[in-house]
């Protein structure tokens, strides 16, 4: 077969792959009659009220002398850990504002952190391509840094997320610019599982995001370049479970609904998504007008505990909070006293729900508390 007939054979085959993927998608926009807005208004369902003092800024935690870049709490609350690219990890009493660590890392443009299930250990990872395991009980060498514990290699591009599997302080999962995501057994180093990369279900592009479900800790979702989500279940690393479509940019932020049957998605598109597991449906979108009709992307999200409020971190410094029965912003943390001066790169719920961190490219991490009657939503 000649070059000639290779070419036209490829062309007619794209031609029918666009045209098939064009009719999916109208297929599915006819089946999605109403979406969970639309619902919640048909049932009469009342729209949260939020004052400026139900949602107010408490602590600002000052340190870093590079943009922030990640954040993540521990389990029992008190402790966060930020990453900056003035390459070090700090690790904060959020009661105190104080630092109980700061840790130089080997590679200054650090991406990623996680505090482990049990808070002994944090994980980072950016641009080296490697995970590197701090233990904070491990003693200083001579020079006052903390050593690295464990370096997990085998990545073949950058380190874009990382996430201790629930309960277990001995499993990660990164996601990573080399299109795919590795589930790691911290004690032995090695690799457990890769997902995606020859697999023809996996990203196309870069990975930027993984959320692993709370409520079954074999599912995650990984958020790409590629404009899709796709969930996996860690028991079967050779295919997607589903791939999720809808976005029409990166999708740079993934998250869990608390039930962990939905999860949300912030794209460079300036939109937020909530979509099923379970039948693969876009359930909702959150997008605010703007006058210029341009919408600043979204870099990072957070449900509350009771997932009635979506987080989300935009580049312009904005962090609205979203009512996401409604479809509604009922505040804008950016327009408050005490708000970020720069974009808003991350964010994160304390595990009782009580508090939320923000951080961002100003070099400050703050800590936001529900006031008044409004304790936990």
């Amino acid at each position: 077969m000649s070059v000639a007939e290779l070419k036209e054979r490829h062309a007619a085959a794209s031609e029918t792959v666009n045209s098939l993927r064009e009719r999916l998608k109208q297929k599915r926009a006819s089946l999605l009659d109403t979406d969970v807005a639309g619902y919640a208004r048909s049932q009469g369902k009342a729209a949260l009220t939020f004052g400026p003092t139900d949602l107010v800024c408490c602590r600002t935690l000052q340190g870093h002398t590079g943009k922030v870049y990640s954040l993540d709490w521990t389990p029992e609350r008190n402790r966060i850990v930020s990453a900056s690219q003035d390459g070090r990890l700090i690790v904060w009493n959020a009661l105190t504002s104080q630092k109980t660590h700061a840790i130089k890392l080997p590679c200054a443009w650090v991406m990623a952190c996680a505090f482990s299930p049990t808070g002994q250990s944090v994980a980072c990872g950016g641009l080296d391509s490697v995970c590197s395991i701090f233990n904070l009980s491990s003693p200083c060498d001579k020079d006052g840094n903390l050593p690295v514990s464990r370096t997990l290699n085998g990545h073949k591009g950058y380190v874009s997320a990382c996430q201790y599997v629930p309960d277990e302080d001995t499993h990660l999962i990164t996601g990573s610019g080399d299109q795919t995501c590795v589930l790691w057994d911290i004690t032995t180093g090695l690799r457990t599982s890769v997902f995606g990369g020859e697999f023809q279900s996996g990203h196309t592009a870069d990975v930027l995001s993984v959320s692993i479900c709370q409520t079954n800790s074999r599912l995650f979702v990984s958020g790409s370049c590629d404009a899709t989500a796709r969930l996996w279940d860690t028991r079967v690393a050779s295919r997607a479970v589903r791939t999720f479509h809808g976005h029409e940019g990166d999708v740079n932020a993934v998250k869990f609904f608390p039930d962990g049957n939905r999860f949300g998605t912030g794209s460079d598109d300036g939109t937020c998504r909530l979509f099923d597991i379970r039948t693969g449906h876009q359930l909702q979108v959150y997008h605010q007008q703007h006058g210029d009709n341009e919408s600043p992307p979204v870099k990072t999200i957070a449900f509350s505990i009771s997932g009635r409020l979506l987080f989300a971190g935009y580049t312009n410094g904005d962090c609205y909070v979203w009512d996401t029965l409604l479809a509604r912003v009922v505040l804008n943390l950016g327009s408050l006293q005490n708000s970020h001066e720069g974009q808003i790169s991350c964010l994160g719920l304390s595990a009782d729900g009580s508090a939320l961190c923000t951080g961002s490219w100003d070099t400050n991490l703050k800590i936001w508390a529900f006031g008044g009657h409004r304790k936990i939503i």
